[in-house]
């Protein structure tokens, strides 16, 4: 059966990869992005603001409309503004709890009245080892991934009545072009990681299609590393 799933920042790197992942099996999916941009062979493609309520919800509207109720969320965008606390910006800060957390919780919000009514549904979070490694230099990021946790296990207890599951996936150091602009620190984090290199985007696209097919279906709540060992424990 064909399903409608909608990717929020999908126009590269894991947010692409998940896309590509649900086109492979057939469904409808709808990558929603800043630029608009999404691989090919989405049935939709939509320019969106994550952190703007109102651009969030008439894109859902709109897929919807087209579409049928979602099926599945994957809310991946996110960006980062890394710099030392004593000397993190206001607008460092806001600009990344704005996209990173209100954005997730923008997106869950506008599908969840859809996949009430069905009495099902998938809701899938990118999340990250960041809050629970501590790396130097992302206390803003790191506190919009922890509390996608906490907004996830709250969620999660809501809508579980509704056969609706929510996860977290909590990626490490993943090859993509946000962790190629490191440099030296690459090479760093790399030799921290217990299976000696980094993921792929496939890697955590995987977990996604399989936190959202039956065989997850009394997963929820969770919390799950895509990590290489990198975070053990959390």
């Amino acid at each position: 059966m064909t399903r409608h799933v909608l990717v929020t920042g999908a126009s590269r790197g894991i947010g692409a990869a998940i896309a590509e992942h649900f086109i492979a099996l057939d469904d409808t999916v709808v990558g929603l992005s800043r630029s608009g941009t999404a691989p090919d062979g989405c049935a939709m493609s939509l320019a969106v603001d994550v952190a703007s309520s109102e651009s969030v919800t008439a894109a859902v509207k709109a897929t919807i409309a087209a579409n049928g109720p979602v099926d599945v969320l994957v809310a991946n965008a996110g960006i980062t503004r890394d710099g030392l606390a004593m000397r993190m910006s206001d607008e460092q800060w806001r600009d990344v709890l704005s996209t990173n957390l209100d954005g997730a919780f923008f997106s869950a919000r506008a599908v969840l009245s859809s996949m009430i009514r069905a009495r099902s549904g998938r809701i899938i979070f990118m999340g990250s080892v960041s809050p629970f490694y501590g790396v130097p230099g992302q206390a803003n990021y790191a506190a919009a991934k922890a509390g996608m946790v906490g907004l996830a296990r709250s969620l999660a207890r809501e809508v579980a009545s509704r056969a609706i599951t929510v996860n977290v996936i909590a990626p490490g150091f993943i090859d993509t072009e946000m962790t190629s602009e490191l440099g030296s620190t690459s090479d760093e984090m790399t030799a921290l990681i217990p299976m000696g290199h980094v993921g792929t985007t496939g890697d955590v696209a995987g977990l996604v299609g399989f936190l959202a097919s039956d065989c997850a279906a009394y997963i929820t709540g969770q919390v799950i590393a895509v990590d290489g060992g990198l975070a053990m424990g959390l």
